[in-house]
């Protein structure tokens, strides 16, 4: 299995772009290599537009409907598949306030089960409603201070400012758990560890690798589904973050056969099939495989933000994408994907007593924690 991966919309690690709120990953995959058997191709069809690569951006919707019909026409012959992920920017520095602030590992005022449990995605939903967009952008600047001692102070000043608006939430609960939480970072901020050690580890928390995540992912899946290995993973070559997307694949390949669960009701991380092989870093202009999927990820950009796309490029999407995966990293996807709790009856007896006991000792630590501060 061949894969190709290119990425739109990105902006490094400045996250507030009005402009650019998202950055997206498309990922083409087939069975054969794209850079030999599409290149015959594509060579004919630059010499009908009379450029020299079939780039997306500039051709434009009516341009590329015309070479439509063979594009579409070659993705069924070699079964080409699409796969989509988005990463709404401005959540992510909301999402990883929470992460690093609520991690019951490191906030003792935090019990395991509202983390470690779909309960995680009540309290964060719960938080983030705190948040204005001021203080988002603080949030996200000081997750990315390198100096311990400022992200401490910056830290403990943004706890401070959720703990003012904590009436803002209409159950007592809700406060009482959060308020409890926020006392301790402000309390200990050093043990939160909420900056980052040096630039390698600030690009570990960037949108582009946490995207990156979710395209290792599917082509684990698409291997296991396919029942072949991946034998090559073309990604298109920019300078930033290649080198940290190498690594995080080394991490990835390290995980190779092993499953994590992350806690009751949670979704299980299954390695199995992760890849073996690294990425192949590639200028888009060198890679047939690149090419193409810079234009289905154009394609699949422009239907998502709701821009005008031709009948005949919403075909060439989908006869590629029908097959392929969707995913986004959003507090709108998390809502959609956990809100059936909400409707879940409520209990019609008791717990049973070793869960009951749990969570009175959970509760009772909780308190010992708040209460010491």
């Amino acid at each position: 299995m061949f894969c190709f991966v290119d990425e739109s919309g990105n902006t490094g690690l400045e996250l507030f772009d009005a402009n650019q709120p998202s950055l997206y990953y498309g990922v083409l995959c087939t069975q054969t290599n794209l850079d030999l058997v599409a290149e015959p191709l594509l060579k004919k069809l630059r010499k009908q537009m009379g450029v020299d690569r079939l780039h997306a951006n500039h051709l434009g919707v009516a341009r590329l409907t015309e070479i439509a019909k063979p594009l579409i026409a070659f993705s069924k012959k070699k079964d080409l598949r699409f796969s989509f992920f988005k990463v709404s920017k401005p959540d992510h520095a909301l999402i990883s306030f929470f992460d690093q602030v609520f991690d019951s590992g490191m906030n003792d005022a935090v019990p395991w089960h509202h983390y470690f449990t779909p309960l995680r995605y009540v309290l964060l939903f719960k938080v983030a409603f705190l948040f204005d967009d001021d203080l988002a952008k603080t949030a996200w600047n000081a997750r990315r201070e390198k100096d311990s001692k400022r992200c401490a102070e910056m830290l403990v000043d943004i706890c401070t400012q959720l703990l003012d608006r904590i009436n803002q939430l209409p159950d007592e609960r809700s406060q009482e758990i959060i308020s409890g939480a926020l006392k301790w970072a402000i309390a200990k901020p050093f043990e939160i560890s909420y900056g980052v050690g040096n630039y390698d580890s600030e690009l570990q928390i960037s949108p582009n690798l946490i995207g990156f995540q979710q395209v290792l992912h599917s082509i684990c899946t698409e291997s296991e589904a396919r029942q072949k290995p991946v034998k090559k993973i073309t990604v298109d070559r920019q300078t930033e973050f290649n080198k940290a997307q190498a690594e995080l694949a080394v991490w990835y390949k390290n995980l190779r056969g092993h499953k994590t669960e992350m806690g009751p009701g949670m979704p299980t991380f299954d390695y199995t099939h992760m890849p073996e092989v690294p990425p192949t870093f590639l200028p888009g202009d060198e890679s047939a495989g690149l090419e193409l999927v810079d234009i289905t990820l154009w394609i699949a950009k422009r239907i998502v933000e709701d821009k005008p796309v031709s009948p005949e490029l919403r075909e060439l999407h989908y006869v590629q994408a029908k097959r392929g995966r969707l995913d986004e990293v959003s507090l709108d996807a998390l809502d959609h994907r956990w809100k059936h709790l909400l409707s879940l009856p409520e209990p019609n007896k008791p717990l049973p007593a070793d869960f009951e006991k749990h969570f009175l000792e959970q509760e009772a630590k909780r308190k010992v924690q708040v209460e010491a501060l």
